[in-house]
């Protein structure tokens, strides 16, 4: 975006007091983000501003490689880069700076003899047809008329190698991160959304050479059973993540400190193979990914979503977190554009409150643009709450006792609609349950220590995961749980449960017919299968969104309430009294609730039994409880 529920004790709960402070992290997991223009005279202004509204994180946009004019000479935007990061460490802040990936813009290209178009044509990305990715004003919102945007392939070299000489000249002026937006294949404006681009020669060639392969000949685009056709999309995620990766470490091989982190719009549905950009993907090679997650038919706005948007929203947030393994994950989404109806800021502190809860970092932006604020006495309000109660929304979140639900990125790729329809009802069933769930992916499937995990129609398993879920049931107390397609081949083993009626589905459906009058009971008999037992047990309306950890050795309970929000209209809650949560004994009776905006609560528990309950007070839009020894 262009600036302008047993008696059995789990053993989570025996070792809990030896349990180490997880990933190590850094000031990316604490930002608290505001956007600003940089030019070369306003660097200390801009760091006065973001310090007056409670910014930690200032992000400046002076575009180097994104403009024409600075990719071939960028040092007037180099010192004012320096200039910035300097204010802000004097100040005690940090400091990034924005640069395009793929797409460059040429300014008044219609009266000028040389734009990257007209120089380099051979750079630039292509339909099946030839159509080079070129376009004037009004395309996007932020192309102005009379300017020429172009889309570039990573695999045009003598571009890549000016590109990255940028990206080291960045680094060497001290700043405190690069911010990567779009790094994209051009799939996403009007008339290239089934094109699977790109088809230039630079990009065709590296193809060939990867598979043997003719792009252009051997490829049925858009046929997902044609397994040339997965290659080609395989290639292309691994195409962008590669670039990507390498910014990341030119920058580093200037300052080892920096920080790399690429904007993505695409969340966890079927965008991330087209354009290409696929955060699963991207995580591991970067330190943080600020993304651009929509959800629902708003225009991106918060105040336009249906409660089952806002709990679609909430599962795309813990999948990021899931994929991060403990990098920072930044939002930049936008609660309100002009509409007189709606309250501006209980739009911004529905918006914050749904992230912050998730453990994403919240980015306060106007409209559809990245600089400014809707209102900046809600920023500073809720900066503040955040500054106040960072670890414990920061801290690292580990499990307890989880239900895991795993992530397929190659069933996504390949089945995407079918995959997400099931992955996200299985976890909205869950989150409405109040059950604590744990979202596995490839990568973090050896060390789930979850006694249940559960296969949202996952179409397809690979040798190395089905090594991984042999080894998960070889114990024999673990359960796998396959609903709706079963492609693990594993056979008849009693710890494999198996729901051809696929319940994430039939659960997501009815949801979306009857969304209100749909409980977490109308799945009970699954429910029982995968959840014999909960350590932690809440009970609170299915119109609230819970999320269960452990924080620093201790049990929490993370909890956002949708109830009584209306697109386009109510944007406050109707409070939720009488939630209760209970912990067995050995985890403590001194609690404590932190609600959204507020400060922090005492609660003394009540002793049932073996168990310990607490009773919160009215939640309205969100809190944070937990157990204090």
């Amino acid at each position: 975006m262009r600036l302008s529920s047993g008696t059995i004790l789990p053993l989570a709960f025996v070792l809990w007091a030896a349990t180490g402070n997880g990933p190590e992290q850094n000031w990316t997991n604490y930002v608290r983000i505001g956007a600003y223009g940089l030019r070369s005279d306003n660097a200390a202004q801009i760091v006065q501003r973001a310090q007056a509204s409670g910014v930690f994180g200032i992000e400046v946009d002076n575009d180097i490689p994104g403009r024409y004019e600075s990719f071939l000479q960028p040092d007037e935007k180099l010192k004012a880069i320096r200039a910035v990061a300097e204010k802000a460490h004097a100040a005690g802040n940090r400091a990034f700076v924005y640069i395009a990936g793929t797409e460059c813009i040429t300014a008044n290209a219609d009266k000028t003899q040389h734009t990257l178009a007209k120089d380099h044509p051979d750079w630039l990305q292509r339909k099946l047809t030839g159509e080079p990715a070129v376009f004037g004003g009004g395309a996007a919102f932020w192309i102005r008329k009379g300017d020429e945007d172009v889309w570039v392939t990573p695999f045009a070299s003598e571009w890549r190698k000016i590109y990255m000489q940028r990206v080291r000249q960045i680094a060497a002026t001290g700043i405190d991160g690069i911010y990567v937006d779009i790094p994209y294949w051009m799939t996403h404006f009007d008339g290239w959304e089934d094109t699977w681009a790109s088809f230039d020669d630079h990009t065709v060639a590296a193809f060939k050479s990867a598979t043997g392969l003719d792009a252009r000949k051997d490829v049925k685009l858009g046929d997902f059973s044609d397994p040339n056709f997965q290659k080609w999309v395989e290639f292309r995620i691994q195409a962008i993540t590669d670039f990507v990766r390498e910014i990341d470490q030119t920058a580093k091989s200037v300052n080892p400190e920096i920080k790399t982190i690429p904007e993505i719009y695409p969340g966890i549905e079927e965008e991330a193979p087209r354009v290409g950009a696929d955060v699963y993907s991207l995580y591991p090679v970067v330190d943080a990914i600020a993304h651009e997650y929509e959800f629902g038919n708003g225009e991106h706005l918060s105040s336009l979503r249906t409660p089952l948007q806002w709990f679609s929203y909430q599962i795309g947030m813990y999948s990021f977190r899931a994929f991060a393994q403990g990098k920072a994950t930044w939002i930049l989404n936008y609660s309100w554009d002009g509409d007189k109806k709606v309250s501006v800021p209980e739009s911004m502190m529905n918006l914050a409150a749904s992230q912050v809860l998730a453990g994403a970092n919240f980015w306060d932006a106007p409209g559809h643009s990245m600089a400014g604020s809707n209102d900046l006495a809600t920023r500073k309000k809720i900066f503040d709450w955040i500054k106040t109660n960072e670890k414990l929304l920061y801290r690292p979140r580990k499990p307890v006792d989880p239900i895991g639900v795993y992530f397929s990125p190659s069933t996504r790729n390949f089945f995407g609609d079918e995959f997400i329809r099931s992955y996200r009802g299985l976890l909205i069933l869950l989150m409405q349950a109040h059950l604590e769930f744990q979202i596995v992916t490839p990568r973090t499937l050896a060390n789930f220590k979850g006694r249940m995990l559960v296969l949202p129609d996952v179409r397809t398993v690979d040798q190395q995961e089905q090594k991984g879920m042999k080894n998960f049931l070889g114990t024999g107390a673990h359960t796998l749980a396959v609903s709706g397609t079963d492609a693990t081949h594993l056979g008849n083993a009693e710890n494999i449960l198996r729901f051809p009626d696929d319940p994430g589905r039939t659960y997501y459906a009815a949801l979306e017919k009857q969304f209100g009058k749909v409980t977490p009971e109308t799945q009970a008999d699954f429910l029982k299968a995968v959840n014999p037992s909960s350590a932690i047990r809440v009970e609170a309306s299915p119109e609230v969104a819970t999320s269960i950890a452990e924080v620093d050795g201790e049990p929490h309970v993370f909890l956002m309430n949708f109830a009584g929000l209306q697109p386009g209209g109510n944007q406050r809650q109707t409070a939720q009294s009488g939630i209760t949560i209970s912990v067995p004994m050995e985890a403590g009776t001194k609690g404590f609730v932190v609600p959204f905006l507020q400060d922090k609560q005492a609660l003394k528990g009540t002793r049932e039994g073996d168990r310990v309950s607490f009773r919160l007070p009215p939640v309205e839009k969100a809190a944070v409880f937990g157990i204090e020894r």
